[in-house]
């Protein structure tokens, strides 16, 4: 192992003491089946509250209290997280997440050098995004909505977090030495499941590619820095900016202040974007590094 990643053992310790690729397998299904359960009772009942077109605009996440519902039900991974490591390991959440002061330090520091960048980013001349960008919510709306869709999108980015560069990866590292099987089989199951040809058409494949080299990026950061803060804090600054500022029309819109002119099946808009955005995702994880540093 590097030794820019021995801070990792201290989140593999829990672990280590029960590292069976079994017990990883069956908390996996449990996870699956305690997430799935829940989601299942949670948007029944919400679609039964509501009118018909109501399930296709949860579904879709195409207005704020659709999205902020839809984000917020993310939770479910968390507590099935925390669920499945205690049965099968005797793991609390915390440790899977690291010590905590040090996790919230770390989240904070990294989420100020990003925020920076983006400023930064803002001031920077105007490019083009392939049209005019419309406007989704009204300003005075979208301000007060903003606190309640920040942490609803904390806590969809923590669960994922929690799910693959927490439990899996701490699991695998657990057992294997080698960071190309605990980094890499992660990113490709979060790969796998940011995969959807029916949404995305031609583009599908090349957004599986970006989530894979995130997820590399955010396995990297936990690595360095012994808890899930600095992972947390990269998640949450791209979904902000994907989610809640500039979004896709044809999903998870709900609560963007501007929507671009193109979906996300429109290979020839949205692929140099996607090319750009990788770029900055690099550079994002440059400046979490730095931050980590001081």
């Amino acid at each position: 192992m590097p030794k820019a990643y021995f801070p990792h053992a201290y989140l593999t310790e829990t672990a280590r003491r029960r590292p069976e690729l079994w017990r990883l397998l069956v908390g996996l299904l449990l996870i699956g089946v305690l997430v799935s359960l829940l989601n299942m009772v949670f948007f029944a009942a919400l679609v039964a509250m509501g009118p018909n077109e109501w399930a296709q605009e949860l579904l879709a996440g195409s207005s704020p209290l659709a999205l902020i519902l839809l984000l917020v039900s993310f939770g479910f991974i968390t507590f099935g997280v925390a669920v499945a490591a205690r049965k099968m390991q005797h793991r609390t959440l915390w440790s899977i997440l690291g010590e905590r002061r040090l996790a919230e330090t770390q989240f904070v520091s990294v989420l100020k050098a990003l925020l920076i960048l983006g400023v930064i980013g803002f001031l920077l001349p105007p490019y083009s995004m392939g049209g005019e960008l419309t406007q989704k919510l009204p300003l005075t709306t979208w301000v007060l909505l903003l606190p309640v869709a920040a942490f609803a999108v904390l806590i969809q980015v923590s669960a994922e977090e929690i799910l693959f560069r927490g439990y899996i990866q701490q699991t695998l590292a657990a057992r294997f030495n080698s960071p190309i099987i605990w980094m890499g089989v992660p990113s490709i199951l979060f790969a796998v499941g940011h995969y959807a040809p029916d949404a995305a058409g031609g583009n599908a494949l090349l957004i599986a590619l970006w989530a894979f080299v995130f997820g590399l990026l955010a396995s990297d950061l936990t690595a360095r820095a012994g808890t899930l803060g600095p992972a947390i804090a990269l998640h949450f600054f791209n979904n902000v900016i994907a989610l809640l500022f500039i979004s896709l029309p044809d999903s998870l819109s709900g609560l963007a202040l501007f929507v671009l002119p193109f979906d996300t099946s429109d290979a020839e808009q949205l692929r140099p974007w996607l090319l750009v955005d990788l770029v900055m995702m690099f550079v994002c994880w440059l400046a979490a590094r730095l931050a980590l540093r001081r």
